[in-house]
């Protein structure tokens, strides 16, 4: 009886703690905003036209293309309440150097890699080139982006020291003749003024990228530059653009690693360029003249694995941006290092694995960087790469990247990593201000980087909060807001499943699924 009796008793204290730890982890977690403490304003988010636009814009069918631009653009809802598109609010307009116009002389083999010059090396211009990436700047136009930047890789390949898009040598020089460089200036200048004219105003202008990088290799249109040469290339620019009455801003460096911001890196002529060009007493500063915004731009790769990294290093970007009272622009990031996570650049992966890995890039860039933009880098592609939002192919199973024929047509797939970019740029709004959120649990930075994130935004237009948590584990969470004056009214998924859904709200508690990015709209 005694043994029967003390089984019995062992299985009911059996049953008893399952159902003990079952309702420990169906607790919600509690989530605290703090809307009176504020950080970065947000100027938007982004991304870029470069390379698969000039082709898709000018010859692909109108209602293929018109349904990229759509997904790129749309900030509306259909019917049912699903978003049409994930509404970037910055576009990304690249001004190139004439490799198209040399042909194979231009040494970039890939013609999609190659780019148009609306001048040409007898001083005409022909604004007639570039009608692919028109046709888009035109649509963002249209569907109401706010926002827009050009950006130029490299001079018009016949003033470049070797008469190419990209640079011949290793040594780090500016590939432009130095008799050229103000040439250079005005031409940038009149090419917006052009726009200008046309209703089209840039906000912004990007005048080198990634100089650390010596872009000898000919893959694609580039060049390096000194601390010294985006300096003076600066003072030539903020001249002509003053000059022209244009209201278009200076944003630089785009460096390539953001360890150039704050350190050497190896590179002393063209590293620790926070204190190189907002340093009052550095040779190179730039922050007096008129037309340069009070911003730094660098782009995230080879920062983001291990997790340790990608948070110590914005760790201490933040730290020198504090000092400099200085924004930054995370202005181009696809995925180009090899991780455990996700693998490296290749194959494409339009799934949910790449999407968390970005969104969780994002997430660190804006709460520990501080930044207050965040940039993708090309939005289309046609590679069998992890470096595009929407994917083209030809939709022939054994030819499916065969560039001639995408010239003209092919298909394009929605990814997850769109959707996921969405759960940001379609609600965190230009003009909002990030605020301070913390969730209420035990675990450690690095441990919530594997877990569950959550940042939260104030849109003081329409009174309301919105809130973004990226759910990297493979466990359902629920979440709670402790103010009661706060109440969840929407919540919208991106999950294996779901694409930036509408999801009802249940006694102001909002289910975080495995492996998904939620967005939640937060009622004052």
């Amino acid at each position: 009886m005694k043994t029967n009796l003390f089984s019995f008793l062992s299985r009911v204290s059996f049953i008893l703690m399952l159902l003990v730890g079952c309702d420990a982890l169906s607790q919600p977690l509690e989530v605290v905003i703090d809307h009176s403490t504020t950080y970065q304003t947000i100027d938007g988010f982004g991304a870029s036209d470069a390379w698969r636009c000039q082709f898709v814009g000018k010859n692909w069918p109108d209602e293929k293309k018109g349904g990229i631009a759509e997904l790129l653009f749309s900030k509306e809802f259909d019917d049912k309440g699903n978003p049409k598109g994930i509404g970037l609010s910055i576009w990304r307009y690249y001004l190139g150097a004439g490799s198209t116009e040399q042909g194979n002389d231009s040494g970039i083999p890939n013609e999609w890699r190659r780019a148009e010059s609306y001048l040409d090396e007898n001083g005409n211009y022909d604004w007639t080139k570039q009608a692919g990436q028109y046709w888009f700047l035109k649509e963002a136009k249209r569907y109401g982006v706010e926002k827009f930047l050009a950006f130029t890789l490299a001079a018009p390949s016949f003033w470049a020291l070797n008469g190419k898009g990209h640079a011949a040598e290793t040594n780090g020089r500016f590939n432009i003749k130095p008799d050229r460089l103000d040439d250079y200036s005005e031409y940038l200048a009149t090419v917006l003024e052009h726009f200008d004219g046309q209703g089209i105003s840039f906000d912004y202008l990007s005048p080198v990228n990634e100089p650390q990088w010596d872009w000898e290799k000919s893959t694609q249109e580039g060049t390096p530059a000194t601390n010294e040469d985006i300096s003076k290339f600066s003072k030539y620019l903020s001249e002509d653009l003053h000059k022209r009455n244009l209201n278009t801003k200076l944003v630089v460096p785009e460096a390539a690693d953001l360890r150039y911001l704050y350190s050497h890196f190896n590179k002393a002529e063209r590293g620790n360029q926070i204190s190189a060009f907002y340093d009052q007493n550095s040779p190179y500063h730039i922050s007096n003249l008129p037309r340069v915004e009070k911003t730094i731009s660098g782009h995230s790769y080879f920062t983001t694995w291990p997790v340790d990294s990608l948070i110590g290093v914005r760790q201490k970007l933040n730290k020198e941006l504090k000092a400099k009272e200085l924004a930054y622009w995370q202005s181009e990031f696809c995925i180009l290092e090899q991780t455990d996570d996700i693998g490296g650049g290749r194959p494409r992966d339009l799934g949910m694995d790449t999407a968390l890995y970005v969104a969780r890039v994002i997430h660190a860039d804006l709460t520990l960087a501080n930044a207050s933009s965040w940039q993708w880098w090309t939005a289309l592609t046609n590679a069998d790469f992890k470096d595009g939002l929407i994917y083209l192919d030809t939709g022939i199973e054994d030819n499916m990247y065969d560039l001639q024929l995408l010239k003209n047509n092919g298909t394009y797939h929605e990814s997850k990593l769109l959707w996921g970019l969405g759960n940001f740029s379609l609600f965190v709004r230009p003009g909002m201000k990030r605020v301070d959120v913390e969730l209420i649990d035990d675990r450690t930075l690095s441990e919530r980087y594997n877990s569950l994130m959550i940042s939260a935004y104030q849109d003081d237009v329409k009174n309301e909060i919105v809130a973004v948590a990226v759910n990297y584990s493979d466990e359902d969470k629920s979440l709670r807001l402790s103010d009661k004056n706060l109440k969840f009214s929407k919540s919208y998924v991106t999950s294996h499943d779901k694409n930036l859904a509408p999801v009802s709200v249940q006694d102001n508690e909002v289910l975080i699924p495995s492996r998904s990015i939620v967005t939640m709209l937060v009622k004052k």
